[in-house]
């Protein structure tokens, strides 16, 4: 009984092996519509010989009721003739027994001929409905290979990100996010110094600035000429100011 259990464990892995091996759909697809066109352009071909022989029995039916109406006519137009004396009975009878019998003989023709022009429309209308079948089939596959190009496309690109999503577990996700948020800090402190040292670069200029301003020609050269003993006669006169006249 064991031996049996294994073998047929052994027969169940062979057979997902061999579905795991199969084509690919879409290639499969694609091969069974060239398969198809190859078929229909075999059933259109088919479908154009039958026609023509069709038309031809047609043409050849026509003509044998043709040729059996003239026949028919002549023995008609000799009989009355020879009622009219215009030839002898005899000769009248023996020409009109010969129509007749190629009458009969066209006449043969023309059923043959029906039988084979009926089996031929019977041929026609088989063809005919193979032709718009494998149309039919060839519309349907293609539609069907369209969609499934599409799954396709989806179920591979759901696939690559599942992939990628399962490399990615929740602990180096959130590393990840940490070392983004760290790179974030850095960036931001980077951005504050900046602005602080161009806040610097401008209060010492601003200082210079008012350094400047506060510069007076008048004064400088007032302790300019003190330090080399130069009386400063632009200096108002405190004494004559204070003196008020009498």
């Amino acid at each position: 009984m064991n031996i049996f259990k294994r073998l047929f464990r052994i027969g169940q892995a062979e057979t997902h092996s061999a579905i795991d091996k199969l084509e690919d759909p879409i290639k499969m697809i694609e091969q069974g519509l060239r398969d198809l066109h190859t078929e229909l352009d075999q059933a259109n071909r088919a479908l154009a010989e039958v026609k023509a022989m069709h038309i031809r029995r047609g043409n050849e039916l026509k003509q044998y009721k043709e040729d059996e109406g003239a026949v028919h006519n002549k023995s008609i137009l000799l009989l009355k003739k020879a009622q009219e004396g215009a030839m002898e009975s005899n000769e009248a009878d023996t020409l009109v027994k010969e129509n007749l019998r190629k009458k009969a003989a066209i006449s043969k023709k023309i059923s043959i001929t029906e039988q084979e022009a009926n089996a031929l429309q019977t041929q026609v209308t088989g063809l005919e409905g193979n032709v718009t079948k494998i149309k039919s089939s060839i519309g349907q596959w293609e539609s069907e290979l369209k969609t499934l190009r599409a799954r396709v496309k989806v179920s591979n690109a759901t696939q690559k990100i599942n992939q990628q999503l399962m490399k990615m577990d929740s602990n180096s996700v959130a590393h990840m996010l940490e070392r983004m948020k760290d790179k974030v800090l850095d960036e931001e402190a980077l951005a504050t110094a900046y602005g602080e040292m161009n806040k610097q670069e401008e209060s010492h200029e601003e200082k210079v600035n008012k350094l400047i301003d506060d510069f007076s020609a008048e004064d400088e050269l007032a302790k300019l000429k003190n330090q080399l003993g130069i009386e400063n006669k632009s200096e108002p006169n405190v004494e004559n100011d204070n003196t008020n006249p009498s």
